[in-house]
This record gives structure tokens, sequence and C-alpha cells, in this order.
């Protein structure tokens, strides 16, 4: 008798945990595959910010995650920096659809050598620049060239290659050069454009263009060709811009010109929502937010920003891959925690009966 009693209560416990297995087994129970798709961006390397587990240094990276892709935009300055940000918000460099680089300048792309660490396969998109330091190609006819010299004065002996190519600071790496706008996915387009601005005359400059059921998504690294170009760029794609996010250059710019700019971003490009970071510069978050109001986002390091109707309400749901992997992990502890509790108060019960 004490023996079939144990079969039994093996046989209740065993059922009580495939019912609780709808919790601790089935995932499903907290993550449901018809949840839908997230929509968010992630600041991963900032100057400001509230998140104590984090690092603040000069520079700029967001992971983009949206209608099934996960998209590193740049990498900050500090490759140290850069993965322990990674490493503190539980973000999975080696599941990445692309990378966008968006310049050359060293606070965007410095962490560039530990995403290759990890991911050395990844395909990155950069700016074409003539000897880039992405890399670059010219034509072997770009160079005056003079017959009357003997081939040893002249270059490649007088008979250039029909293209030429030149190095990049990351070897063997998957890099695709930009130099037109581009879209490089259904609804993913690279805005290509060029500053003129003093300091950066001749810097190319990507910027990513989103393409969503709410209207246009901007990520912008530092809107050195000026943001409102960039604009100018999207608004062929789609006149509705409902956010940008990223820097807009204006760290050192005199009031009049933020209050401007402020006014145009708000009156004539009728944008939705602004998530300013980066370069934007303290007095223009300042005015941004007394011009945009609630429809100013907060984006400093670590912030996570919803990319559906109203972006205030946030990240559609929780991941394991990044932002909130520890929150998810603890929902699975919990989950695991409670199916074992409820097997436990099953069995007890039917030992009472007995």
């Amino acid at each position: 008798m004490l023996g079939y009693l144990k079969v039994w209560l093996l046989a209740l416990l065993l059922s009580a945990s495939l019912l609780a297995g709808c919790v601790s087994t089935d995932r499903s129970a907290v993550l449901p595959a018809s949840a839908p798709a997230l929509a968010r961006i992630t600041v991963l390397y900032d100057a400001f910010g509230k998140d104590p587990a984090l690092v603040k240094d000069w520079g700029y990276a967001a992971l983009v995650e949206i209608q099934g892709k996960r998209i590193l935009f740049d990498t900050g300055d500090d490759p140290a920096v850069f993965a322990a940000n990674v490493r503190a918000k539980g973000v999975d460099l080696t599941r990445l659809d692309f990378v966008v680089m968006s310049h050359r300048h060293g606070d965007h792309m410095g962490g560039l050598t530990h995403l290759l660490a990890l991911n050395p396969n990844v395909r990155i998109y950069a700016p074409k620049e003539p000897f880039g330091v992405y890399g670059s190609s010219l034509p072997g006819t770009f160079y005056r060239k003079s017959e009357a010299l003997p081939p040893e004065m002249r270059y490649y002996g007088g008979k250039p290659p029909e293209m030429m190519r030149f190095g990049t600071a990351f070897p063997g790496a998957n890099i695709q050069l930009i130099d037109k706008t581009t879209e490089v996915a259904p609804g993913f387009t690279l805005i290509a454009l060029v500053s003129d601005a003093p300091g950066t005359r001749e810097l190319k400059e990507l910027s990513l263009a989103i393409s969503t059921p709410e209207g246009m998504v901007l990520v912008v690294g530092c809107s050195h060709p000026g943001i409102e170009a960039i604009l100018a760029e999207a608004v062929k794609i789609d006149p509705h811009i409902h956010l940008i996010a990223g820097g807009l250059h204006l760290v050192v710019a005199q009031d009049a010109m933020i209050q401007m700019l402020a006014a145009a971003l708000h009156d004539t490009w009728r944008v939705d929502y602004l998530a300013p970071g980066h370069c934007t510069g303290e007095a223009t978050f300042a005015e941004l937010q007394r011009v945009f109001g609630d429809r100013y986002l907060y984006a400093g390091l670590g912030s996570v920003l919803g990319l559906g109707a109203d972006p205030r309400l946030g990240a559609a749901r929780v991941d394991p891959g990044v932002v909130g992997g520890s929150e998810y992990r603890r929902l699975l502890a919990a989950s695991d925690d409670a199916a074992e509790a409820g097997g436990r108060a099953v069995l007890s019960a039917a030992v009472a009966r007995r």
C-alpha cells in the first residue's frame, strides 16, 4: 500500500508540474509567440544619464529594435566603456542584423573593435569617403598623368589598376560603403549627406530612416550636414516625421540659432516627438523641452524609447537579448518558483485528502 501511495504521489506531482508548466516550461507564458515585435531604441553610450550602473562618456551608440530587426547605430568612443554599458544592459551583440556607423569621428566608432571581437562577420554600413577610415576606392583615372615621364617615375609604372582600393582601420570587417541615399532593407533607408559646416566640411554622414505606420523614425549620429538637410531627404520618403533620436550638433550654438531650429522642428517640419542626445547641447535640451513639452523624450544613457504611436509608453515587451534581460531572467525565476510552489500545494492538498 505504501509503494502504491508513493507511485500515486509521484504521478500526481508530475501532473501538477505539467499543469504548472504553462508557467515554468512554456516560456510563451512570459513571452507569447503572438506578442508584438519589439519597437524601441536603447541608448548605450552618452555623456548624461540617470542609471548608476552605466558609465557616462562623450560619444553615442544606440540599439534600434523594430520590425523584427536589431540594428546597432554607432559604437561610442571607448571600447571598454562601450563593453561595460552593453554588458550592464544585457545586450547581446552577436544578435544583430546590421550595424550603421554614422561617420568617421572617434566618439562614434571607438567601440567598433569590441563589437568585431564578438561579432566579426556582422554587416556594417559606413559612409564612403575618399581615403576614408572605413576603406574606399577610386578609379585609376582620378589623378593627372604625365606620359613623358619614365616608368620608374610614374605611379604603377604608368599602368594603374582600373579601380584603386584603399585600406581600412578595420581589416577583415564586413564593411559595405554607402555613397548615396540607399534603402538597405525594406523600410530601412540610409540617408547619405555631406557636411558643409566649418570644421566638418566634406564629412560624409549616414542617418537611419525607418518607415513605420506612424511615420518616419530618424536616428542621427551628429547631424553634421544639418538636421534640416537630413529632414529634407527624409520627407522625400515620408512627409510625416514621427520621431528624431540622436545628436543635433548644437552643443556650442547660441540661443538665437537654437530657438530658430526648435521652432522649425516644431512648426515647419511638424516632428511628433524628439529624443535628443549626445552633441545636441544642454542649452538646446532646455529649449527643445520648452517647445515640445510632453513630446520631448528624455534620452540619456540607458534610456529605452518606445517606437509605437506614443513613444512615451516605452518598449512593447521584455526580451531576453537586450535591455531588461535581468528583468526577463527574474520573471523566469519567479515563474519557476511559482510552478514549484504550485506543485507542492497540489501535492499537500492531495496528501491531506488521503
